[in-house]
């Protein structure tokens, strides 16, 4: 788990304790609140988050019908990764996601500007929230450098493969 240096968090209803271990910062669910209302992961661009990199969304309303009622993290990883929206379009090139993380790809722009970085950060931060919240299944988004997971991997699709994630591709 990556470390969150300045991480700054306070005591609420669902954390009752938040311990600092060497693999980064766990918080403890108060009473298994996460283990009983499981937290699904989705691509926050299938349920209507306007974070694409040409700043429109791509709701999927029959993947928004299943989550009704759901504890859902909705996740931009590339805005996690520090990249605006609107951003110029990005791919990876000589790989995949896979590849990136293991720093044999890179994931660049349509101008040429590496954004790699931004990439593997955004991957982390993802996989970050999703094991602080017990996250089990994750519903990413189909063709996406980030998140898809056929054709070619993306960056945090991969990571989260990684980790042992149970992912669901949406198209």
């Amino acid at each position: 788990m990556p470390k969150m240096q300045g991480a700054k968090f306070s005591r609420n209803k669902v954390c009752s304790e938040v311990r600092h271990h060497d693999e980064g910062i766990e918080a403890i669910p108060q009473m298994g609140y996460f283990k009983l209302n499981q937290v699904i992961l989705v691509s926050a661009c299938l349920i209507g988050l306007s974070c694409r990199y040409d700043g429109r969304s791509d709701p999927n309303i029959c993947l928004i019908d299943k989550l009704k009622g759901a504890n859902v993290l909705p996740v931009c990883p590339e805005q996690l990764g520090g990249l605006m929206t609107p951003r110029p379009a990005a791919d990876i090139y000589y790989g995949n996601g896979i590849d990136v993380l293991n720093g044999q790809a890179k994931v660049l722009n349509i101008d040429g500007q590496d954004v790699t970085k931004a990439f593997k950060r955004g991957a982390e931060q993802t996989v970050f929230l999703a094991g602080i919240l017990g996250v089990k299944q994750c519903f990413l988004k189909a063709r996406s450098p980030s998140c898809g997971v056929t054709a070619q991997i993306g960056v945090t699709a991969a990571k989260l493969l990684l980790k042992g994630f149970d992912i669901k591709e949406i198209w």
